[in-house]
């Protein structure tokens, strides 16, 4: 399975191991002061590795790319990046439609509430979407069920393209994606760059509070 997640932890990055661990047990405003600066750093990992999502995807009408998520840590002084999920789902966005009331084709059929609840996924909702392209899917196909009138399909010598699409012209084969494990790629260099900028974050403010 391809990273979806990385992470990092303050621990080992500072040089001054001791000087910080000294002024986070004697200065309580400390602590936040190191998480705010963890957070600084993931968000510029973030708009990089948000980057890199938005080249693998060729169209994003619906921003996925807004779907790589920040965590700073409350247990330990750390954070991760991500392309889970977040806690609430969809956003209730509809997308914007135009009935076609005459004519062929078009869309003068009223949405059902599968389509509705599929379009409402937008922006920071989408991480699955960023999950497929990471990672790719396997060939997918639609599963027939048993149905009495199925020789009744045209097959190739009745009109369909034998070549093209094997015995029936109703083979249900839609393609797959393939991986293109940006995530990985993206989130290690991105990590490794933000652990240099939180180390030395890190030894300013301790030689600002040691003065």
């Amino acid at each position: 399975m391809a990273d979806i997640t990385g992470a990092f932890e303050v621990d080992g990055l500072v040089q001054q191991k001791k000087e910080l661990e000294a002024l986070l047990m004697s200065n309580p405003a400390m602590e936040k002061k190191v998480q705010g600066l963890i957070r600084k750093v993931l968000m510029a990992a973030r708009k990089e590795i948000s980057h890199a999502a938005s080249d693998a995807i060729l169209s994003d009408p619906r921003k996925a790319y807004k779907a790589v998520k920040t965590s700073v840590y409350r247990q330990i002084l750390g954070g991760s990046v991500s392309i889970l999920n977040k806690k609430k789902g969809r956003t209730g966005y509809v997308t914007p439609s135009t009935p076609q009331l005459t004519g062929r084709g078009g869309n003068r059929r009223t949405r059902n509430a599968k389509t509705i609840a599929i379009q409402s996924y937008i922006g920071d909702s989408r991480a699955f979407i960023l999950r497929f392209l990471n990672a790719g899917t396997s060939d997918r196909n639609i599963k027939f069920h048993s149905d009495p009138h199925r020789n009744k399909v045209k097959r190739g010598s009745q009109g369909g393209n034998i070549e093209k699409y094997g015995k029936t012209i109703n083979t249900g084969y839609r393609g797959h994606i393939a991986p293109r494990n940006f995530f990985s790629n993206s989130s290690h260099a991105a990590l490794k760059k933000a652990a240099g900028e939180l180390s030395q974050l890190i030894d300013e403010l301790i030689k600002n509070e040691l003065k």
